[in-house]
């Protein structure tokens, strides 16, 4: 079966993707790739800059369509960012409409845009690679992570299922193009389920709210920027879903979202070697906080340090493991292939400790080696102290982590960013010990400016672990 299969459909229709003030149909959309693919035969892997414009998604399509496995690069890389990529890569061109888009990296550049004449290729095997994805490096260098075709269409079938996702839908999103979240799901899950793609660029409340959509997705900057435009909410009262994803929505964001639009969002969890693996169904609850079930074709299970099962009972913290179809080749190694290291039955380790109801729903507490706060011998996840900050009026923003302590091993810190005037440290601290366990409480709050995110909106919290202390 075609992983774009929607590109294929006999029925055109005339605003199938609009990105950039630039307006595609299916079949026009089709026809440029398939010209560019003709470009690219027998091109082992090739890189395109991924700004959110048409040229992009045109370019990716041809990829797919082609069988060469396409790598986006971060428009706003660094330099020594971008070499890496490309290095690593072993990307043989580029392909873009600026002629001087290789800069000094030596790699052709394949116009993206003026070919024509293109016949449709055969079906690439679903066993190949599709797209390269490089994570964020919080651990180092970013690593390529391979993606095959085979994952990426049982993910976003998954995906379609859970959210009752159809050709009759318009998604609207302003993400980037280069993670799972705004290009897997916001345009290959576009071109495989049918819907039309309106992509605003900028992820603003007032774009999203012109943009006349049934299904927006966003991450929970831009849910927290769309309560504070309550006119750009109330306009997204008509729609059918709002998903929210790569980082954890607050609980007070979901609160009020959900109050101004009339829906409350849908939380997912995954990640760029996993895709989607746990999600809120369309049909069914949400819980502030909980990120849902396993997706079909997907397995969890929490285990502790040592790999030894723990208990879904809703409280006992775990690292999380998953299993399924959705999981990637693994990481690019230097000599080009693929290569990934999994548990006895082939359980991944996510790196992420979280906790499973008796009925299957999972709140992700976080990364291990920064959410997991181990403490005078207690476990505190950091996303439940940080939900309680964000309960209080004069907060903002919040995040904790651990930090070294003589006599606990670890202590919560908490960084904060106070919602107007300035909110009090040691008030903070005895608002969470009267709500939480006293052990939970941090023992020391630092008011900041802001707290540094990635272009996804997560906190960098390795950042904050070298924030000067006052």
């Amino acid at each position: 079966m075609r992983l774009l299969r929607a590109l294929h459909d006999p029925a055109d229709d005339e605003r199938a993707v609009v990105a950039a003030g630039s307006v595609l149909s299916r079949h026009e959309l089709l026809g440029r790739a398939a010209a560019l693919a003709a470009e690219l035969r027998g091109v082992p892997m090739a890189a395109v800059p991924a700004v959110a414009t048409e040229a992009t998604i045109v370019a990716v399509t041809a990829g797919l369509l082609a069988g060469v496995p396409i790598v986006p690069v971060p428009p706003d890389a660094g330099e020594l960012e971008r070499a890496h990529v490309l290095r690593d890569s072993r990307a043989t061109v580029l392909l873009a409409d600026d002629p001087h888009a290789a800069d000094d990296s030596g790699l052709p550049v394949v116009p993206v845009s003026g070919h024509a004449g293109g016949t449709v290729p055969a079906e690439p095997d679903p066993d190949s690679a599709a797209l390269v994805l490089y994570t964020s490096g919080t651990t180092g260098l970013p690593k390529g992570v391979v993606l095959a075709r085979r994952a990426i269409a049982a993910g976003l079938d998954a995906l379609a299922d859970a959210w009752q996702w159809t050709a009759g839908d318009t998604l609207v999103h302003g993400l980037p193009l280069y993670h799972v979240h705004g290009l897997v799901l916001g345009v290959l899950g576009a071109l495989r389920t049918g819907s039309r793609l309106v992509h605003t660029g900028k992820p603003t409340p007032q774009a999203y709210a012109q943009a006349a959509g049934s299904l927006y997705f966003g991450v929970p900057t831009v849910w927290s920027r769309m309560c504070a435009d309550p006119a750009s909410a109330r306009a997204l009262r008509g729609v059918r879903l709002l998903v929210s994803g790569s980082a954890p929505l607050p609980v007070p964001v979901f609160t009020e979202l959900a109050a101004l639009t009339g829906h409350a969002p849908l939380e997912r969890y995954g990640m760029t070697e996993t895709l989607i693996t746990v999600s809120a169904r369309a049909d069914g609850e949400r819980r502030p906080g909980r990120v849902g079930v396993p997706v079909a074709g997907v397995e969890t299970r929490l285990v502790t340090d040592s790999g030894a099962p723990l208990p879904a009972d809703g409280e006992t913290i775990g690292h999380l493991e998953v299993r399924g179809a959705t999981l990637f080749d693994g990481y690019l190694r230097k000599d080009g292939a693929a290569d990934r290291e999994l548990a006895a039955g082939g359980w991944y380790r996510t790196g992420d400790v979280a906790t499973i109801g008796p009925d299957g729903w999972h709140r992700i507490v976080g990364r291990a080696s920064t959410d997991l706060i181990k403490t005078g011998g207690y476990r505190v996840g950091a996303g439940e102290v940080e939900d309680c900050l964000l309960a209080h009026p004069g907060v903002r923003e919040a995040a904790v982590i651990g930090t070294p302590h003589p006599d606990l091993g670890e202590q919560i810190t908490a960084f904060v960013v106070a919602d107007g005037g300035t909110a009090d440290s040691d008030e903070l601290i005895a608002f969470v010990a009267t709500r939480l366990s006293a052990h939970k409480r941090p023992r020391a709050v630092h008011l900041v400016a802001e707290l540094p995110r990635n272009a996804m909106g997560k906190v960098q919290k390795a950042r904050l672990k070298g924030t000067p202390q006052p």
